[in-house]
């Protein structure tokens, strides 16, 4: 797989590509909620501590 690099030239993009980061645990079958994948900012979106500091994109 290769890395290609977008810009998130607007909101709609950039929540989009958040939630798919954010299902991709769920969708592999590892979790049945986004925010039950430990090392997921996901966590922090549903108000639970992550294990990174990170800012919330609104």
């Amino acid at each position: 797989m290769y890395n290609h690099p977008i810009e998130l030239w607007d909101n709609y993009m950039m929540d989009q590509k958040l939630e798919y980061v954010h299902q991709n645990p769920v969708v592999a079958g590892i979790v049945d909620e986004p925010e039950h994948y430990l090392y997921s900012s996901a966590r922090d979106y549903a108000g639970i501590k992550g294990l990174l500091n990170i800012k919330l994109v609104s």
